[in-house]
């Protein structure tokens, strides 16, 4: 067994693996509050600067990429905030109760843009969407560690995730395929979108309360810890080889999805012609994902999480290879499409549930169990890819010399839309597969789990 040096003390009361439909849906809309802001971020928000606001996309690409640098020092500092949170509500679920609002404001925030010069609209523009990350990162860390907190079974945790995800993606297809109709629905322009997110900040809010009023925290570490402090906490994190590979491959597939998701509205509306097909694109991509969902808890089962997360990884080369047969055909675009959305759900729907699993490993490894610091990766990893990806896009776009809301584009500005769509994704789909091949702790964790109850009974 690892090195468990810690304070012991006498044992704390085993919790009890099975979770009740009831909380395992309430867990999940925790995930289908955040999509209604943050999915809409990364799905509109470059479009939202470039062509509603005016902003160059080289400027747009450089403030995503600027962001997840801070990111890397918030998330981590969120992450050991929560490890030493006390209240009668436990460590995570209080966070929920305390940042839905702010969350709602931030969101609400990005797109209520001042009509002023260029210089304080960028000002404005890198100001809020600092802001809006440090408070993602404030409720959503917290509601990851949330997962770990709930059960200690690796299965009931995959369940946990499936319910996350699933509810995640009816999230993202809402803002898909019913944000563009409302914006228009309310005068569009900026006014459209400010409406149309204030909307989606109160639901969003209020769906995190439900998720904390129907959950509840039970697990206990296997010896009673005193306060660890952040260098040591940060080091024991380091030792942890699980960990690192999970934050490597979370940063990779997050740029893709995030490539996906925020280039459909290019792509719909300069390969396709028409810009209200970014609806259809979207529920292509998220729809039949909630099938995979559906299918995905025996997969799992049988042949376990990072394998699942590797098929899921191969689906989504396949899509982009159906896309590259006729990229300007819609029928066989939408079938690529549900093809990937297929692999993003097997990646997602297992991502979290292996990344609560290096909880036990850090813990079993030194001794220190610290769910705030290692769930900082999910987070971190969801906002740097997602903020990298957005740069990619504005990089890639200003690379070849797009600019926004003409009615044609050149060639060239044509051609890095279709590789941002089609190729570049491929490439990223390879470098997960590399990062998930020397992930091993699928076979091991049973062990692991049995040594620390061990350990919290003999105590």
């Amino acid at each position: 067994m690892g090195n468990l040096l810690v304070q012991r003390e006498e044992a704390l009361p085993e919790a009890p693996p099975n979770i009740s439909l009831k909380e395992k849906i309430g867990y999940g809309f925790g995930d289908f509050a955040s999509q209604l802001l943050f999915a809409a971020a990364m799905t509109f928000l470059s479009y939202f600067y470039t062509d509603v606001i005016g902003i160059n996309a080289g400027i747009i690409g450089t403030l995503m990429l600027i962001t997840r640098i801070l990111d890397a020092f918030i998330d981590l500092g969120i992450g050991a905030m929560v490890d030493k949170t006390k209240s009668r509500h436990g460590k995570a679920r209080p966070w929920l109760l305390w940042m839905s609002g702010p969350f709602a404001l931030s969101g609400i925030l990005l797109f209520t843009v001042p009509d002023t010069n260029m210089t304080l609209i960028i000002v404005y523009v890198y100001f809020t969407y600092i802001l809006m990350n440090f408070i993602y990162s404030s409720i959503n860390v917290p509601y990851g560690v949330l997962n770990s907190m709930m059960t200690q079974d690796a299965y009931q945790r995959s369940l946990l995730n499936i319910f996350r995800m699933s509810l995640a993606t009816m999230g993202a297809l809402l803002i898909n395929y019913f944000t563009l109709p409302l914006v228009k629905a309310f005068g569009g322009g900026q006014q459209g979108w400010v409406i149309s997110f204030v909307i989606f900040g109160l639901l969003g809010a209020f769906f995190f309360l439900v998720t904390f009023f129907s959950t509840k925290e039970t697990v206990t570490p296997s010896v009673v810890q005193k306060q660890i402090p952040f260098k040591r906490a940060f080091g024991a994190l380091l030792r942890n080889k699980y960990w690192k590979l999970i934050l490597g491959f979370a940063v990779v597939y997050f740029i893709n999805n995030s490539i996906g998701t925020g280039m459909n509205v290019y792509y719909a509306r300069y390969v396709l012609h028409d810009a209200d097909l970014v609806g259809v694109l979207g529920l292509s991509l998220l729809a039949p994902s909630l099938l995979g969902y559906a299918i995905l808890s025996p997969i799992v089962k049988r042949i376990g999480k990072r394998n699942s997360s590797i098929i899921g990884s191969l689906l989504l080369i396949l899509g982009s290879l159906v896309i590259a047969v006729s990229p300007a055909n819609l029928a066989v675009v939408c079938s690529g499409l549900i093809v990937k959305a297929l692999g993003h759900a097997a990646i997602l729907g297992t991502f979290f549930a292996m990344l609560a699993d290096t909880i036990e490993y850090g813990e079993w490894k030194t001794g220190m169990r610290t769910e705030g610091l290692v769930y900082s990766a999910g987070s971190f990893g969801t906002k740097a890819g997602g903020g990298l990806g957005a740069a990619f896009i504005g990089w890639g776009l200003a690379i070849g010399g797009y600019v926004g809301g003409q009615a044609s584009i050149s060639a060239s500005a044509l051609w890095s839309i279709h590789f941002m769509f089609i190729y570049f994704p491929i490439l990223l789909a390879a470098l997960q597969i590399v990062f998930l091949a020397f992930y091993k702790l699928d076979k091991i964790f049973p062990n692991i789990v049995e040594e620390l109850q061990t350990v919290k009974s003999s105590h």
